[in-house]
């Protein structure tokens, strides 16, 4: 007897964020091209996340301001941050990019004047 193939279809990136820091409270998994408007909107805020992917082109982009808006830092690869209060040169991460895409800072910039996600991005 034969058995049936069995495929698993796992989305990168995975960004995992949690209610409170140190990875605590309730948390929620986000998979694929995505980005949150307003981590305020998730849960009762985003107080710590972890980034994983397979890719070494994945990128996440931590905003100062909601969609998109304000200063901007970007990290590449696999990472995990117990806490996002001031982490963007004092400020609070207010919105979160999370992407298997190598971003450029071009297209990151263009995102931040205009809102707007590339195409095939999930806004949350």
């Amino acid at each position: 007897m034969m058995r049936p193939e069995v495929h698993i279809s796992q989305t990168y990136p995975r960004l995992r964020v949690y209610e409170e820091e140190d990875y605590r409270g309730r948390r929620r998994t986000y998979t694929g091209n995505l980005g949150i408007r307003n981590t305020d909107n998730i849960l009762d805020g985003i107080e710590s996340l972890r980034f994983f992917s397979t890719s070494s082109n994945a990128t996440l982009v931590l905003f100062s301001r909601t969609r998109f808006r304000g200063s901007f830092l970007v990290i590449r690869g696999n990472r995990n941050i117990r806490d996002l209060d001031d982490f963007i040169r004092g400020n609070d991460v207010e919105s979160i990019i999370s992407t298997n895409e190598r971003l450029t800072l071009t297209q990151i910039r263009r995102i931040r004047r205009t809102g707007d996600l590339p195409s095939g991005y999930r806004i949350i």
